[in-house]
């Protein structure tokens, strides 16, 4: 825009001095003429008493002088309308001075408020790095405790399965032994029935051959018997070798099942102690047991897209109309100041309980018990009325978050009323299947929110860009009027000096009767009129485009009532 306003004030020195220029050469030329008119005088005379026959040249001669005079006279009125717009061209040069001068005490002011809208953006994203900061140290000891949680329980499920194997494992062995037991038991009395038979059999057979044969005996006889023994003798060691392989055998897979067993009982009692360890852990300490409620609540809380500090607070401290002191463990931050309170409550060894019961009757009885813990809970968070505390601009409610979903569930299912219970004391029971919803229409109520502000914001500025920009456009366009009306009557007095028809075809012939001229015309030409005047037109398009933007985006995003925001 300066560049143009530079632009248009050499256009108009310009004009102004080929206006004085042309006023200059006037003169001049008015002087000559006379001159001229003066020697052509005398020289006419001097003609008239020698040369009679050039009357009718110099007669022709003085009528084009008369035109001339009155072509001059013109010009001096030409000339005296060309000084009035240039006079009126001066003036709106020096108000074009004046809105220059305020448009750049509003480009100053402006540009005072962009930086110090720069550097309240560069705190804010100082703010900003500080926070993420925080989160991403809080989001890694949340990682850590989640990662150490995980291989705590991946430990405990891969101990619960190695001593599930094990366990099946010692009962196949104990199985295959008793079978080996069993089975080396009939073999050891089948080689003892073998042994009695066959000893009964030789014994027979010897006492018959003895008897009959007895007295006939020779040496060849001795041998002929031990040929006929040596089979059974080798049967019999044969046996004797089994059995001994087989008890050997035995021995070593009773010292190896023995190892397994000792193996699996030890592992066992290792698991079953770590098992009650993360047991006591959870239902021993009360302050423990709540932490980890509150940090699987802030995990809830992050998953919905909420930020701490922007969109909730921790453990935010109020005083309520008797000056004692309250202490939230959550607290939901809404448009237009609001809050929603949330409180953390574990309900664990009841449940437990339930769970491991053997009877039904047993079953009943916990579940009892663990609803009983619930109502407590939401006695004790009902009384302490958060909702009236100095402050606090929440709903008539507080929900109550059960971290354990499988508690809250069988709680409410063996239990119709308690939902409703805890309703009529201001109390909403939540677990993380339900909350999940409430906190991601509050995070889309933040989104509106800043949708909402960043439209009234670009609505607001760009009306006034927009004005401010027109009144430019406006004197702008009056001056470009101005310098089309000036450069369209220097044209016309430069078409009467110079034209076809001007004074400057009518005196030339001046310059070829007398021998005293010296200097030639000059060449004179007309101004075409070639602004740019199309880079302030796509400005002022461009302008209005934005701005019918920023209208329609407004209308087209409307802003909450306070009633929908509750809703």
């Amino acid at each position: 825009m300066q560049l143009s306003l530079w632009t248009n004030e050499m256009i108009a020195i310009l004009v102004i001095s080929s206006l004085f220029l042309a006023l200059v050469t006037y003169l001049i030329t008015r002087v000559i003429h006379t001159r001229k008119i003066t020697l052509l005088s005398a020289h006419n005379n001097q003609l008239e008493a020698t040369n009679q026959q050039q009357l009718a040249e110099i007669q022709r001669l003085q009528s084009m002088l008369d035109e001339s005079h009155q072509q001059l006279h013109q010009f001096d009125l030409d000339l005296s309308r060309a000084e009035q717009q240039l006079q009126t061209a001066a003036t709106t040069e020096k108000r074009l001075e004046a809105s220059l001068a305020t448009a750049s005490e509003r480009q100053q002011a402006l540009q005072s408020l962009a930086d110090e809208s720069r550097a309240q953006h560069h705190r804010f994203e100082k703010d900003f790095e500080s926070s993420q900061t925080k989160l991403r140290s809080t989001e890694q000891y949340l990682v850590e405790i989640k990662q150490s949680l995980n291989e705590k329980q991946a430990a405990y499920e891969a101990q619960q399965q190695r001593y599930q194997q094990l366990s099946s494992e010692h009962t196949e062995l104990k199985t295959t032994l008793e079978k080996r037991e069993e089975h080396f038991k009939e073999q050891m009395q089948q080689l003892t029935e073998s042994k009695q038979a066959l000893t009964k059999e030789f014994e027979n057979i010897a006492n018959k051959i003895f008897e009959e044969k007895g007295k006939t005996f020779t040496d060849t006889s001795k041998s002929s018997i031990d040929v006929l023994l040596k089979p059974f003798r080798e049967q019999i060691e044969g046996f004797q070798k089994r059995i001994n392989e087989v008890h050997d055998s035995s021995l070593r897979g009773n010292s190896h099942l023995n190892a397994e067993i000792k193996k699996v009982l030890d592992i066992g009692l290792k698991m079953s102690s770590e098992a009650n360890n993360l047991t006591s852990a959870l239902k021993g300490d009360s302050q423990q047991r709540g932490a980890w409620g509150e940090a699987q609540l802030r995990r809830t809380l992050e998953m919905s897209g909420l930020v701490e500090d922007a969109h909730f607070e921790v453990q935010t401290a109020f005083k309520d109309a008797d000056g004692k002191q309250k202490q939230t463990d959550y607290l939901i931050k809404l448009p237009d100041k609001k809050h929603i309170i949330i409180d953390s409550k574990v309900s664990l060894n009841a449940y437990d309980r339930a769970v491991s019961a053997d009877s039904e009757e047993a079953y009943q009885l916990s579940m009892a018990e663990h609803i009983k813990a619930v109502r407590r809970h939401i006695d004790d968070l009902a009384s302490k009325d958060y909702t009236n505390v100095i402050g606090m601009r929440s709903p008539s409610f507080v929900l109550m978050f059960m971290p354990i979903e499988p508690a809250y569930i069988e709680a409410l299912k063996n239990n119709k009323d308690l939902f409703e219970y805890g309703y009529k004391k201001g109390i909403v029971l939540v677990s993380h299947t339900t909350l999940i919803p409430i906190l991601r229409t509050v995070s889309n109520l933040w989104m509106m929110e800043r949708s909402n502000a960043e439209a009234r914001e670009i609505s607001e500025k760009a009306g006034d860009i927009y004005n401010q920009v027109a009144i430019v456009a406006e004197r702008l366009q009056r001056l470009g009027n101005t310098l089309g009306t000036v450069s369209n009557q220097y044209n016309q007095v430069i078409k009467g000096l110079a034209g076809k028809q001007g004074l400057y075809g009518k005196v030339d012939r001046f310059s070829q009767l007398s021998t005293k001229v010296s200097k030639s015309l000059p060449q004179l030409e007309t101004v075409e009129r070639d602004y740019e005047t199309e880079p302030l037109t796509m400005i002022i398009e461009a302008i209005e485009e934005d701005d019918s933007t920023a209208i329609a985006f407004t209308e087209s995003e409307p802003m909450l009532s306070d009633d929908e925001k509750n809703d």
